[in-house]
């Protein structure tokens, strides 16, 4: 599906996702997308980063843009400039709300195992472990980094999330059941399928975040263009101008946006931002 672009002049801001939007499948941007990208820039958008990643996994991604974007970081719970490495704002789950959460979860989903994602002044603070899991966490990604600690040490600091993991489940089924329990706590939601479901604290979310970076540029959401593929990216498409679904996008997300691209393989952000250019 492809419609006309609401932004005849081009995005004063565009919002993007990174694995499975601006990232291949090999987590590499392809020559095509980093040059669109980096073309949009200098014809004066802003472009910022949009992801449930933490700050100290967007090095790789400002290498392979060759530029250092503002970051809306763990689902909007953190703004994070990669230029000055330096952690702007944090949103974070209190110690007695975690509390709560990892009751609800061990209660409705037998078997999960919980991790907390921390936030320290820089990407990688020293001063405070920032991926903290309960024993056995089974990493639903192939480059764990996470400290195992009891329940009690898990959960006795505020966090910018909780992740709640069970291999073999699917992430939607498990964010469904959550949702019967889950009320003002926190808001869930998942950027894979692959048993992993994520609650931020409650109102926040990529929307939040785009909107938290966008405010002091004066740019108002009707010249934003937004780009995702997953549930998690559902309130930044909302709220976008332009909301554009990726082709290899969960359905969730197809039915937000406006418009659907190309697939992450096939150059989808450029094909869109080429128009502009």
């Amino acid at each position: 599906m492809t419609i006309q672009p609401p932004l005849p002049t081009g995005p004063a801001l565009i919002a993007c996702d990174v694995d499975g939007t601006l990232f291949d499948d090999d987590e590499k941007v392809t020559p095509r997308t980093r040059d669109a990208v980096r073309a949009a820039v200098a014809a004066g958008a802003h472009f910022i980063l949009a992801t449930g990643r933490p700050p100290r996994w967007i090095r790789p991604v400002v290498e392979a843009l060759g530029f250092a974007p503002m970051a809306v970081c763990a689902n909007g719970a953190v703004i994070y400039d990669p230029e000055t490495d330096r952690v702007v704002s944090a949103h974070t789950l209190a110690v007695d709300v975690l509390e709560q959460l990892a009751e609800i979860a061990m209660r409705v989903i037998p078997g999960v195992g919980l991790a907390v994602e921390r936030i320290g002044d820089r990407a990688h603070d020293t001063a405070t472990p920032q991926f903290i899991s309960s024993p056995g966490y089974e990493h639903a990604w192939l480059n764990p980094d996470n400290t195992e600690v009891s329940f009690e040490d898990l959960l006795s600091a505020p966090a910018i999330k909780l992740l709640i993991r069970k291999a073999g489940a699917a992430s939607a089924d498990m964010a469904a059941e959550l949702a019967k329990h889950v009320g003002i706590e926190g808001d869930i939601t998942y950027s894979t399928n692959n048993g992993l479901v994520e609650i931020v604290p409650m109102g926040i979310s990529k929307a939040t975040g785009v909107h938290e970076v966008a405010r002091p540029l004066g740019i108002a959401n009707a010249e934003m263009v937004a780009f995702g593929d997953m549930p998690n990216d559902v309130p930044m498409l909302l709220q976008a101008g332009l909301g554009v679904a990726m082709g290899n996008a969960h359905p969730d997300a197809l039915a937000a946006a406006n418009e659907v691209t190309a697939p992450n393989t096939d150059d989808g952000v450029a094909r869109v931002l080429e128009r502009w250019l």
